[in-house]
């Protein structure tokens, strides 16, 4: 799951950024409203992490200019004012929730989660085909009730996978999933977590298939061509 923060508080910044890494999240960060509105032109994003007060372009403003272009990315508003008027008025500029500051780490990872959820239609927590089952509360992923520890950037690759099931995932939003800006991998590197993650779910009741021009698709060994 890959985020944007948009926020300028360098110290809150490092303190979430930590805190969402150690979630299991992919971070971007960027600490005015601007650039944000750039960024968000080019790149995708699950979820966006809002502060209100920013420079250059404003919390808010940033918010209905992503609504009015029809930019449908989730947005969590985090913000030091909790006053009711506050939190009505950025719901009603295109905000998914509102959480003020101070806030618990875990509420705010919940929080982004649920939202990220609700935009791809899928209210609940849990996802299952075939045998495999994942659990995007706890982040685990079982096979017939038994976990399936997975080393962490194959485990974001099926979670990529497991989140579209029927549906190909390129290259590129697989790399999106694993690393930041700030970092780089290539795309003989998913090629290999591929080939990895086939061999522990030989019996998983699951596959990933290889289409070739589009990417990978997860689906159940029973649907895959003969």
């Amino acid at each position: 799951m890959r985020l944007l923060l948009v926020e300028d508080n360098a110290r809150l910044v490092r303190s979430l950024s930590a805190w969402l890494a150690e979630a299991g999240l992919v971070v971007d960060t960027v600490g005015d409203g601007l650039h944000a509105e750039q960024l968000l032109t080019h790149e995708e994003y699950d979820a966006v992490i809002l502060d209100l007060e920013l420079p250059r372009m404003g919390g808010m403003e940033l918010l209905r200019v992503l609504r009015a272009r029809g930019d449908e990315v989730p947005v969590l508003i985090l913000t030091a004012s909790g006053e009711t008027a506050d939190r009505v008025r950025g719901l009603n500029a295109g905000a998914d929730d509102y959480l003020a500051k101070p806030f618990d780490p875990e509420e705010l990872v919940a929080r982004v989660r649920a939202i990220a959820r609700r935009r791809a239609g899928r209210a609940h927590s849990v996802f299952e085909l075939g045998r495999l089952r994942y659990d995007t509360v706890s982040r685990l992923f079982s096979v017939d009730a038994q976990p399936l520890p997975l080393p962490g950037r194959e485990h974001a690759i099926l979670e990529a996978l497991m989140a579209r099931p029927g549906s190909p995932v390129d290259k590129k939003t697989l790399i999106d999933q694993l690393c930041s800006l700030d970092e780089a991998i290539s795309p003989e590197a998913i090629e290999l977590y591929v080939h990895r993650l086939r061999k522990r779910m030989e019996h998983s009741g699951t596959r990933i298939r290889t289409l070739r021009g589009l990417g990978y698709l997860l689906e159940r060994a029973d649907d895959a061509p003969a």
